[in-house]
């Protein structure tokens, strides 16, 4: 299958590497650094166990004419960078091209195909001027939550920490088309669970119930998971943002396979781990705030369902990004020097 993948990030570059070891066509449109040294030296991906694996007959440019059409196409950026590249989108896609995005949070096709009163509503805070909507035929999306943890530790280098799920799912609720079993199986070939779900959309709820309480929370504290979790005022702080969040998606129809608790433990299992938004505050990136959370408190407005502990997180995190902006800078914990000491005393 010839594959293009759109990033080659935490996830683009893990899920790339696999699919390219296990012989399928891959093509990484990527820039700068990266692209340099998989051009160079194809990828490396770093296993949890520490084994190393490069696939080296991959492609990779910046040049989506050069890249033609695909089979699959898996935008792999963050929410936020997708309208970025949805205008160079159709030089990667013939008459039957499959397209995968890979973002966290609420994706901007969530009412598309939905079925229910809210058919076709834009998701504003991951859509702004609707552009993506527009530029992306629904017809061509399949949904995908993603559940593993990895980093880009080096230019084309990826190190994968834990997880291998990616549960895949037609916008309507089929499971028998051709085309998500052909996926499935695809990624089931490169060492991923892909498991076809009748509604994707509560695997995305799953997935976000998570990501929208410890992603800001430990940005703001500068903490891992388990300290949130062990922390009673934070645990009880992510309890909380987790309820109000079950009551908006209980409104739009979703039930919750996984208890709330049973949910808080997952996250505290996970141990010494830094979110990707606390990661992202001390590197000075831009935050993934609003498919996280803006969209989750546009989606309490349209269902009319209170969330003041998810709209004080949201405004303190967008101030917080807004001054890393102004400044330029990052926010990094530091162990306190003795001369720091000396001269506070």
């Amino acid at each position: 299958m010839k594959i293009a993948i759109i990033g080659a990030g935490a996830i683009g570059g893990l899920v790339g590497a696999k699919l390219a070891l296990a012989g399928e066509d891959v093509t990484f449109i990527v820039r700068g650094r990266n692209l340099d040294a998989i051009r160079e030296r194809g990828i490396k991906l770093v296993t949890a166990d520490g084994q190393e694996h490069t696939a080296l007959h991959v492609r990779a440019t910046d040049d989506y004419a050069e890249a033609g059409p695909q089979d699959l196409v898996i935008p792999a950026m963050k929410a936020h960078q997708l309208e970025a590249v949805v205008d160079s989108l159709p030089h990667l896609l013939g008459p039957d091209t499959t397209i995968v995005p890979m973002q966290n949070g609420i994706p901007y096709w969530y009412f598309q195909k939905h079925g229910g009163p809210h058919e076709d509503t834009r998701v504003a805070s991951v859509d702004p001027q609707g552009r993506i909507a527009a530029a992306i035929d629904p017809a061509r999306v399949l949904g995908c939550v993603v559940y593993p943890a990895s980093e880009l530790v080096a230019p084309g280098v990826v190190r994968h920490i834990e997880g291998d799920r990616f549960p895949l799912g037609e916008l309507d609720g089929r499971t028998d088309t051709e085309r998500v079993q052909r996926i499935a199986a695809c990624f089931a070939n490169a060492g991923f669970k892909a498991p076809v779900l009748d509604d994707i959309r509560a695997e995305v709820w799953l997935k976000l119930w998570g990501n929208l309480t410890f992603n800001p929370i430990s940005s703001l504290t500068h903490s891992t998971l388990v300290d949130i979790c062990q922390y009673p005022l934070t645990r009880e702080l992510a309890a909380r943002m987790m309820s109000e969040a079950q009551a908006v998606a209980h409104k739009l129809g979703i039930s919750f396979r996984v208890p709330l608790e049973k949910r808080i433990a997952g996250a505290e299992k996970v141990g010494k781990h830094k979110t990707s938004m606390l990661q992202d505050v001390e590197a000075g990136r831009e935050l993934e705030i609003d498919a996280l959370l803006g969209s989750v408190v546009e989606l309490a407005r349209l269902t009319s369902t209170p969330t003041p502990h998810i709209d004080s997180v949201y405004a303190m995190v967008k101030l917080l990004a807004r001054t890393m902006q102004d400044q330029r800078g990052h926010v990094r914990l530091r162990e306190a020097g003795t001369r720091l000491e000396a001269r506070a005393a």
